[in-house]
């Protein structure tokens, strides 16, 4: 038993109260019941696909703008690091991962899970809430408490189902990752011992008979749109929880034959509207059950995109921007691993019928790892210490209340190779000089003029990150760095 449900018995019982006496934070009248809630975020997902966010996007996404346009969209969301793995330890966990193991890099799909099953998870507070809960699509925090996870072992435990899902079906990591299976609950899906062979893209190891990359979005979408249908079916008057992580658009490019060229930005510009159709798709659903109402859509991105290189035979790569005029991260400076905006920057928009104003936007500096804290702010429960420690409470600029300072004192972001970047105010400290990811995705040199020992940037007068002025303003870095260092040591109790 974990060491806080103690903790959850009290708070059960002042929630139950508050719904007696018609509380919740921030109305006036209380909704009929708790709300659905469909947390969907995309992998490498870029600001700039989107077209409520980029009116020049070569992408449709109907869908998605439509969820928009009935909600609110934040215009300055952060995901805590610049790859996926430590930015979805983060979501479920409201704790930077650089806390943990995990100081650099991803999760390998045979290494140990990352998450302790003693830590509060998201999932522990909806169930404590009387919630069903699920996970459906790319997990990439490791599975087991072995050194090396053995997929053709009896039993892939502990797992999701030991974080607060009821129920887990998806990939044990990326899509270009080996082993090429799915796993529900605590088992694959089939036996992966079949040698991939090199023509099939990805890492060398085992996959599943009949493995084939452009059957996984649509697998993963039947599974989501499955869960909420039995769920109706089974649980009617429960609400339920479903945090929907896509496989798309991360490479392999290689969309279902029902979006192949449909986009004007070539196979990755399909694949972003793969997780478009599947938003559609679940959309569709909860208003064919009558539940689209009462239900929360979350829609995000676990790091900023990659620049969607195309071969060109002869002289390497040509980005995407360049083929097809599509910018993926706008003009934000960066892409995915590196600490600039463009590695993580992401969208994040709320649809919430009654409770969001239709057709808003939020300026407010946000951070995935707050959706832990913003669930135990709508359910009145006060996090105890040990738990989403680097978690902000959002709920009153999703629900567009006055508030009088600003949510997050400051943001600290971390690149694919453990750099480090703090945002407060208007101005963006970065421990380095370079971008702190992979060099293949650098399109611009770094500007060493005067040998500054760091990058310091005004994001309101600079928003792009073009003019560092670490040595005009060496009280401001003085400051950052200070701030920073406590960041490091201590989370959201000290602001």
């Amino acid at each position: 038993m974990k060491r806080y449900q103690s903790y959850f018995f009290f708070t059960g019982i002042l929630t139950f109260l508050l719904e007696i006496f018609g509380c919740r934070p921030g109305q006036d009248a209380n909704p009929p019941q708790n709300p659905n809630i469909i947390f969907i975020m995309a992998d490498d997902l870029g600001i700039g696909d989107l077209g409520c966010y980029n009116p020049e996007s070569k992408i449709k996404t109907p869908n998605i703008d439509s969820l928009a346009i009935k909600g609110i969209r934040f215009s300055n969301a952060h995901a805590p690091s610049a790859v996926c793995s430590p930015t979805r330890y983060g979501v479920l966990t409201g704790r930077y991962a650089w806390r943990t193991r995990l100081k650099k890099g991803g999760v390998s799909p045979y290494e140990p899970l990352l998450i302790d099953t003693a830590r509060m998870t998201v999932g522990d507070i909806l169930k404590a809430q009387g919630y069903h809960t699920g996970l459906v699509g790319k997990w990439h925090l490791g599975l087991t408490l072995k050194d090396r996870v053995d997929y053709l072992a009896d039993s892939l435990y502990p797992g999701p189902p030991e974080l607060g899902f009821d129920y887990f079906f998806g990939l044990p990591g990326s899509l270009n990752m080996s082993p090429f299976c799915f796993v529900e609950g605590h088992h694959t899906v089939g036996i992966p011992n079949i040698p991939k062979p090199p023509e099939i893209y990805g890492t060398p190891g085992n996959m599943v008979a009949g493995w084939r990359h452009e059957d996984v979005g649509p697998t993963l979408t039947r599974k989501a749109v499955d869960f909420i249908k039995e769920h109706a079916d089974n649980m009617p008057g429960t609400p339920f929880c479903l945090h929907l992580l896509t496989s798309a658009p991360h490479r392999p490019c290689i969309p279902p034959d029902f979006l192949k060229g449909k986009s004007q930005a070539g196979p990755r510009g399909d694949m972003v509207m793969e997780v478009d159709w599947t938003v559609g798709e679940v959309v569709k659903t909860l208003r064919e059950l009558g539940m689209f109402e009462n239900t929360m859509i979350v829609i995000t991105s676990d790091n900023g995109a990659i620049p969607g290189l195309q071969p060109d035979h002869g002289t390497g790569h040509i980005p995407v921007w360049e083929m097809y005029g599509h910018k993926s991260m706008m003009d934000w400076r960066g892409y995915k691993t590196h600490i600039w905006e463009g590695g993580h920057r992401v969208p994040f928009i709320v649809c919430w019928p009654g409770w969001v104003s239709p057709g808003t936007r939020s300026d407010e500096l946000i951070c995935l790892t707050d959706w832990m804290a913003t669930l135990a702010a709508y359910f009145n429960m006060e996090l105890p210490e040990n738990a989403g420690e680097d978690s902000y409470n959002i709920l009153p600029a999703i629900l567009g209340q006055a508030y009088e300072k600003p949510i997050r004192e400051a943001l600290v972001t971390h690149s694919m190779l453990g750099v480090f970047a703090i945002q407060k105010g208007d101005w963006k400290l970065i421990e380095g000089t370079g971008h702190g990811g992979e060099s293949d995705r650098v399109f611009e040199p770094v500007d060493l003029e005067g040998n500054p020992g760091g990058q310091l940037y005004n994001v309101k007068d600079d928003p792009h990150e073009t003019d560092n002025l670490w040595n005009e303003h060496p009280e401001i870095v003085e400051e950052l760095s200070s701030l920073l260092d406590k960041y490091k040591n201590n989370g959201r109790s000290n602001y």
